[in-house]
This record gives structure tokens, C-alpha cells and sequence, in this order.
């Protein structure tokens, strides 16, 4: 696993995060975020139609072995 916290930020694109890190995948799972159809978005414009807080998916994003559970809305 790669060093924490992961240098994520949010004009980075879903499934190049994926692809790069992809135990974020549960990350995005937790915070409701489309990461099949619309993975082709930045991680701002997925938390802002998805409906996930920003701060707070960036922050699980960088250090995923520390997310909060149950964030889904």
C-alpha cells in the first residue's frame, strides 16, 4: 500500500483514482459516489452530484484505512 495521506485532491477524475489506489474503492462506495457510469468525472463534480460531503471524501480518499462507516445518504 502506498504511503499515507495519498496526494488526492478533487480536479483528480473517479476511476484514475480507481485505478491508481483501488482500495479507495470502498471510500467511494461509503459516500454514495457513481464510480461505474459516472467515474469519468473530477472527485468535485461526482461529491457534488452524488450528494457526499467534499471535505470529508477527500479526507477518507487520502487515508482510506481511516474512513467513517455509514456515510451513505
Amino acid at each position: 500500500m502506498p504511503e499515507l495521506p495519498l496526494p488526492i485532491d478533487d480536479s483528480h477524475v473517479v476511476n484514475d483514482v480507481l485505478a491508481k489506489y483501488p482500495e479507495t474503492f470502498a471510500v467511494f462506495h461509503d459516500f454514495g459516489i457513481d464510480a461505474c457510469c459516472g467515474g469519468t468525472e473530477s472527485i468535485a463534480v461526482s461529491a457534488e452530484r452524488d450528494g457526499a460531503d467534499l471535505p470529508a471524501l477527500l479526507a477518507a480518499l487520502r487515508d482510506p484505512t481511516n474512513r467513517p462507516r455509514e456515510v451513505r445518504r
